[in-house]
């Protein structure tokens, strides 16, 4: 015993323990703190001085090309989903050692601006068909501006780096510029054309829209059973045969019907009528087999009231001419008085309907197909308006719209419907709900309509047809789709059968605000006269320079035609085409301003990356490859990646009507933007992702666990200075399996993070943290960090806790952009400091130790044993504290045996001291069923409490400091 005789009870040696120190909040309070570290990032400029660092080291560059938002509005979660993983890419990219450029976008002409301006001038009493269209565009200009503006701040409040100064944005000049040169591509390499066919026409908004700006809804249609009458056909002659449609306001344009070759077909008689029908007891229709039952039943016809004639053939049908439903209609003026001849299709089936097909070749794609095949485009008709109205030349239903300007039905569909009940030309109808395509602006109904619009051939070869990629621009997409990589794999997929399947594409809009199509045509002459168009390559470099001046309004100002064309070609002889660009074009052609262009764009004109969501595949992966193979021969990308949707918590479809969205806005205000980053983390990006309160409050406490790893890591390394740094080689073993795991882990987050894999990065790095940090070697080490004097073991973990630090703050700077900020500044303030400036540190080759890390793979898997024993007796109350016991392990396994005796196992399950002992132990031992091996026999710690590391020793109280044990009395010395 010492000869100190003071009363141990009045000594505090809490102030002489090493804690950790720290003025690291708790609390984080992200929502008021986050816009500060903005400032500070926008005034020390991050993003500037990593262009500047770049060009002094040698780094390999990496492009993420913006996928432009529509500048029309607040942000929603989705926008905030796609940007916070653009940032995650690029910021990882950066750290992994890239240069990574980031230029955010604005795609910004269009209809949605448009139909916003319009809607201010039918507020005001204004007619837009009366403003100038000059003036007119400079006000969707100024509307884009303001949009721009308010989106930008809300991205940057997000986290997101990139060069917000200097964006690209469609609407500046040199932007239409290119894009109007990127269309005299098309116009010199032979592809564009003038062409009248159906497309998608949006009555509401009176243009042609493309695949891309349409969605699918229930819509509820009339349904009509209609018979043509056979005018000759020999033995057919006095038979009908009967179609079937949802559109009955295309019967005026019909102009033939079309049958399936391999398709069973029979002559039906009716034998038999209830009171009420529209078929009379001999009347004989040709339907399909398989549909003949359900047709007559539709008709109010009962079994024994038809019966099958016999087999009717397709060489018969072939050889059928038939009547339209309204010849000799009276006051039909003869419109409909002419024959309508049979038609084998492919696209017929007998799976609905009639087994026939009515066809408006100026209504319907396949319908068009068929004239097209046989050369009978001069058959096409021209009944219906822009306002889908019967134009005046059509008997009967002239003025009747199909849809009225608000996408409600008009009257033309009944009209037709009670003109053919009036003519006996309807056996049966009715109402069914269907998919119905709409347009995903205005949510209205289209319909298909003829119309002349301008077009892109995407299976005519290509200028010379010289290219390794293929001489058609279908060709060279599809070869090009496979020299691409797809993250999901799926998506190839996707976009290989839209491009098999895919039209030529619909270049024109009839609207003011874009891109014009930069093409005169020439005056009585036909477009498919070689000289409709003009080519001439001094007209295009006018209109390029005088774009990249003035921009595209320069094509509208008075006497433009003659500014073009004068002293070149007579004007006089040439017609201005005031159709604008599709706007997919617009973003279509950004590699060409944005990348290939732009100082800071790609080397190559290539991104490395497109990053959008899964409906891109037929919007902006579809047109920039459609463009870009079209112009250059190659895909604009390297790689794809594609996102889900956002959905609230029950996994429905988010709609401000049912009150279910979560504006980022909103997040952020209440919880910070690294909560809403770590949403985006946490989830698969791959699939649809549900957002909610509950979601953001888990989210919310996984942050809280994390920012407490930080905050003990920002303690344990407070002060510490490199002459305090210990070589790998002289540290402890458990020291070494931490920087092997380090290394193994800094691996795995590289690898992810290449793989954009972000939800696998954070859930390794955030279990690291939990398990093998917190739960294990901090909870270790505290007594050697908190009770040991200047010894190698405490030296060696604080330079363990150094490698920690580095690694954990630039492993999650990209995704937690704030809070590692904070952790870095809180141990390296300074005016420029920024752990966005850093790179992830690399790991020395050194800190792999495979051989040590299955040594203490198998220590760890016993000290779980010896803990669920001691919990066993905390549960029963037996000990409050794990340095309360003394427990003897039993190890049945010699080499696991070796292993434990090697290293100081006490200090590893935090016991006061442990008894290993070989064999299998007693019966009534404590045994887990994973660590067979393992047997524990509980005893209490003997001796006294240290009262300053709370071990209990035999030997406290027999040294110089009253009540501590050896170890805390040379600590003290």
């Amino acid at each position: 015993m010492c000869a100190d005789t003071t009363d141990t009870n009045t000594i505090d040696y809490k102030d002489t323990l090493a804690l950790p120190q720290t003025d690291f909040p708790m609390r984080a309070g992200l929502p008021k703190r986050e816009p500060g570290w903005l400032e500070r990032w926008e005034k020390i400029d991050v993003y500037g001085t990593l262009r500047e660092k770049a060009k002094t080291e040698t780094r390999k560059p990496f492009t993420l090309h913006d996928g432009p938002p529509y500048a029309n509005g607040h942000l929603h979660i989705g926008h905030a989903l796609n940007k916070v993983l653009k940032d995650f890419i690029v910021r990882s990219q950066q750290m992994l050692g890239r240069d990574a450029r980031y230029i955010p976008g604005w795609d910004c002409h269009g209809l949605p601006i448009e139909w916003k301006i319009e809607e201010q001038y039918r507020k005001k009493g204004r007619n837009k068909d009366e403003v100038d269209v000059v003036d007119f565009r400079q006000e969707c200009r100024k509307f884009a501006e303001g949009w721009i503006d308010v989106q930008r701040k809300e991205f940057k409040r997000l986290g997101i780096t990139g060069n917000w100064d200097d964006p690209y944005l469609t609407m500046n000049f040199h932007a239409e510029r290119v894009i109007a040169e990127e269309f005299q591509k098309f116009l010199m390499n032979g592809t564009l054309y003038q062409g009248s066919k159906p497309v998608m026409w949006s009555p509401v908004e009176k243009t042609a829209l493309a695949e891309a700006e349409i969605e699918y809804h229930d819509h509820k249609s009339h349904t009509i059973w209609v018979p043509f009458s056979v005018v000759s056909g020999g033995a057919l002659s006095d038979s009908r045969v009967v179609i079937w449609t949802t559109t009955p306001w295309t019967i005026p344009s019909n102009k033939a019907v079309a049958y399936g070759p391999g398709i069973a077909y029979g002559l039906y008689e009716v034998t038999g009528t209830p009171e009420e029908s529209w078929v009379s007891v001999g009347d004989t229709y040709i339907l399909a087999d398989k549909l003949a039952g359900d047709v007559l039943t539709k008709a109010r016809l009962e079994d024994g009231q038809f019966t099958r004639v016999r087999d009717v053939t397709a060489d018969e049908l072939a050889g059928l001419t038939l009547a339209h439903p309204f010849r000799g209609v009276e006051d039909g003026e003869g419109y409909w008085d002419y024959d309508v001849p049979m038609i084998d299709g492919d696209h017929v089936t007998d799976d609905a309907g009639t087994g026939f097909v009515h066809t408006a070749p100026s209504h319907g794609q396949e319908d068009y197909e068929c004239f097209l095949t046989r050369n009978w485009l001069d058959r096409m008709t021209h009944n219906v308006g822009e306002d889908s109205e019967f134009l005046p030349h059509v008997p009967l239903f002239a003025g009747l719209r199909v849809f009225d300007h608000k996408g409600k039905e008009g009257k033309a569909n009944t009209a037709v419907i009670d003109k053919l009940v009036s003519v006996g030309g309807l056996i049966a109808r009715g109402r069914m709900s269907h998919s119905y395509p709409h347009s995903w602006r205005s949510k209205a109904p289209v319909i298909f309509r003829n119309t002349p619009q301008w077009f892109a051939s995407i299976d005519r070869a290509v200028g010379d047809g010289q290219d390794d990629n293929g001489t058609t621009i279908r060709e060279r997409a599809l070869t090009c789709i496979d020299q691409v990589k797809w993250t999901p794999q799926a998506g190839r997929n996707r976009l290989y059968s839209m491009m098999e399947a895919r039209p030529d594409w619909v270049l024109s809009r009839q609207r003011a605000w874009g891109v014009p199509l930069t093409v005169f045509t020439k005056k009585d002459t036909l477009p498919t006269d070689p000289d409709f168009l003009l080519r001439n390559e001094e007209v295009n470099a006018r209109i390029c320079e005088a774009f990249e001046a003035e921009g595209a309004d320069a094509w509208y100002a008075e006497g433009a035609k003659q500014r073009f064309l004068g002293n070149l070609v007579n004007a006089n002889d040439y017609d201005q085409v005031f159709d604008v660009l599709d706007v997919w074009f617009d973003s279509g052609s950004t590699h060409a301003f944005v990348l290939r262009d732009r100082e800071d764009g790609s080397e190559d004109g290539i991104a490395d990356l497109y990053l959008e969501g899964t409906d891109q595949h037929r919007g902006w992966f579809h047109s920039s490859m459609l463009q870009s193979v079209g112009t250059t021969g190659h895909a604009p990308y390297r790689g794809v990646l594609t996102h889900g949707f956002t959905l609230d918590a029950k996994g429905n479809k988010m709609s401000k009507s049912v009150g279910n969205t979560i504006a980022p806005e909103d997040v952020t205000k209440q919880y910070g933007a690294d909560i809403l980053r770590l949403w985006v983390a946490q989830s698969d990006y791959t699939a649809d992702l549900r957002i909610g309160p509950e979601i953001l409050k888990g989210v919310a406490d996984s942050y809280r666990r994390l920012r407490n790893t930080m905050r003990y890591l920002l303690g344990a390394v407070s002060h510490f200075t490199e002459d305090q740094r210990v070589a790998p080689s002289d540290m402890p073993e458990l020291e070494q399996y931490v920087l092997h795991r380090l290394s193994e882990l800094d691996d795995v987050v590289r690898k992810g993070y290449d793989a954009y894999d972000f939800q696998g990065v954070f859930q390794q790095v955030f279990n690291f943290c939990t398990l093998e940090l917190s739960a294990f070697y901090f909870d270790i080490r505290k007594d050697a960090l908190y009770c040991d004097g200047d010894t190698l073991r405490r030296r060696a973990a604080r330079t363990v806790m150094d490698a920690l630090f580095h690694r954990l703050t630039t492993w999650l700077a990209p995704i937690l952009t704030f809070t590692m900020e904070e952790v870095w500044l809180e141990r390296f303030p300074g005016d420029d400091s920024s752990v966005h400036l850093q790179d992830i540190p690399a790991s020395p080759a050194d800190w792999q130790n495979a051989d040590l890390s299955a040594k203490w793979q198998a220590v760890r898997r016993a000290r779980r044993a010896v803990t669920a024993a001691l919990e066993v007796q905390r549960t029963n109350k037996v000990i409050g504290a794990s340095l309360e016991a003394a427990p003897t392990v039993y190890v049945s396994d010699p080499a696991m045996l070796a292993n434990l005796q090697s290293v100081a196992f006490e200090d590893i399950c935090i016991t006061s001291d442990i008894t290993l002992v070989e064999g299998t132990g007693p019966e009534d031992a404590a045994r887990m069923a994973e660590v067979p091996e393992i047997a524990v026999v509980f005893h209490k710690a003997e001796g006294e409490k240290c009262q300053r590391c709370w071990k209990i020793l035999p030997d406290v109280g027999t040294h110089d400091h009253p009540a501590t044990c050896a170890r805390c009395d040379a600590a003290l010395d």
